[in-house]
């Protein structure tokens, strides 16, 4: 299996940026693909980005995109995700997430609020 570590989130003012790290490890990690979710108080789960392992191909939700971006150090097992121009509605719980076929683990979830 695979055993997710995630940074510390934290608080930003609106229009400013901050980068979440999620350090992945476990035998044949590397076969997984790597992603980000969030939870924002009262509503579901939702998809904000994806990378692929095998190729840096990346995927992102349409409310994230252009703002975000994910990336990966295959040297140090981690993933990354960079948020600028950060909003309001931004605020959430963002979770680290390793899938490979019907495999899918989640790592614990780190705050991120976005308020002045």
């Amino acid at each position: 299996q695979v055993q997710l570590v995630e940074s510390v989130g934290g608080l930003v003012q609106p229009g400013g940026s901050l980068r979440l790290s999620c350090v992945a490890s476990g035998r044949a990690f590397s076969i997984y693909a790597m992603g980000w979710y969030r939870q924002a108080p009262g509503k579901e789960r939702e998809f904000v980005a994806a990378i692929s392992w095998d190729g840096g191909n990346t995927d992102y939700a349409a409310s994230v995109k252009g703002r975000f971006t994910i990336s990966r150090d295959n040297a140090k097992n981690t993933v990354y995700l960079e948020m600028n121009s950060l909003k309001p509605e931004d605020t959430a719980v963002y979770y680290c997430n390793a899938k490979r076929a019907v495999s899918n683990y989640w790592g614990q979830g780190t705050q991120v609020t976005v308020s002045s």
